[in-house]
């Protein structure tokens, strides 16, 4: 069984790493990929606390919506971060960075 999941499709940019470890994606996260990981929390952190209004558990609600925020944030900024570095998603930044 092949479990390349590059092997389904064909990078259409530089390739940097092909199969880039977990530090190194972290570590090439951009500011607009903590920008958007910290949207998403504060989004999810508001719509929590508003639909714990009703039956009046906003506490709970609310660090419920912000750590389900977070983990899809942090999945997001993960997925921009690794396709970037396989090539798959612009990435004239980390081109110039890793050439060097």
């Amino acid at each position: 069984m092949n479990t390349d999941i590059t092997a389904s499709a064909k990078p259409e940019y530089p390739v940097i790493d092909r199969n880039p470890p977990f530090t190194k994606t972290v570590a090439n996260f951009s500011a607009l990929d903590y920008l958007r990981l910290s949207t998403i929390t504060g989004v999810s952190v508001t719509v929590g606390y508003l639909s714990g209004i009703k039956p009046n558990i906003r506490g709970p609600s609310m660090v419920t919506g912000g750590l389900i925020g977070l983990l899809g944030g942090f999945m997001y900024a993960y997925q921009n971060s690794a396709g970037r570095l396989m090539g798959f998603f612009p990435n004239e930044q980390e081109v110039a960075r890793y050439k060097k």
